[in-house]
């Protein structure tokens, strides 16, 4: 059962030993993303920690992508169930901050995805150790339904095309498949892709 985190005092919380924390997330790798089958919930971040609760029942906590996901409950039935079946008592707790960003998806989550044919996310830029945030995208090319050189591409913001890895792409949809993409398309293959936008 899935519920929402309620800090305990750190007197009620004991330590996993290291060998129930090593099997516990050899256990849980087998997990992957309902949505990205193809990507572990670990390689995501969602995962985020295991823990004792008070009552001696293991703890795995998550954290949602975004506010809303569909993908979360799912994500929690299949770990509760993950559990159950190696006989470990335990539950899910949903942990929403600090809030999931695309900058905790490993490298390893960020190949993957490419290779299945998704534009992965960027990590965020830093300035003097700290993130930047950018809230609104700024414009990557004039003329982007142009073909030919009549686009001006920002090489650095482009997305690029995980089929033939061109820069030249354009933003057809906000949306894609679901809302943490965006519908792209190529203008050198073609091809239409979903990016994974960055949060």
């Amino acid at each position: 059962m899935n519920q929402i985190n309620v800090q305990r005092p750190s007197s009620e919380r004991q330590q996993l030993s290291t060998e129930e924390q090593s099997a516990l997330w050899t256990l849980l790798d087998t997990l992957t993303d309902p949505e990205i089958p193809v990507v572990t919930l670990r390689e995501m971040g969602i995962l985020r920690a295991l823990r004792r609760g008070a009552d001696g029942a293991v703890e795995v906590v998550i954290t949602p992508t975004y506010s809303g996901c569909p993908a979360m409950d799912q994500i929690a039935d299949d770990i509760g169930a993950t559990l159950r079946n190696a006989g470990v008592r335990g539950r899910v707790v949903t942990q929403l901050a600090p809030a999931w960003t695309t900058d905790w998806m490993s490298e390893a989550a960020r190949e993957k995805l490419r290779a299945y044919g998704i534009a992965p996310p960027r990590c965020a830029s830093r300035r003097d150790g700290e993130s930047v945030i950018q809230f609104a995208p700024r414009s990557r090319a004039a003329g982007a339904g142009q073909s030919g050189a009549a686009g001006q591409f920002d090489e650095d913001d482009a997305v690029p095309c995980p089929q033939c890895g061109s820069s030249r792409t354009t933003e057809t949809s906000h949306f894609g498949s679901t809302a943490c993409k965006a519908l792209y398309r190529c203008l050198d293959c073609l091809e239409p892709f979903d990016h994974f936008k960055r949060i």
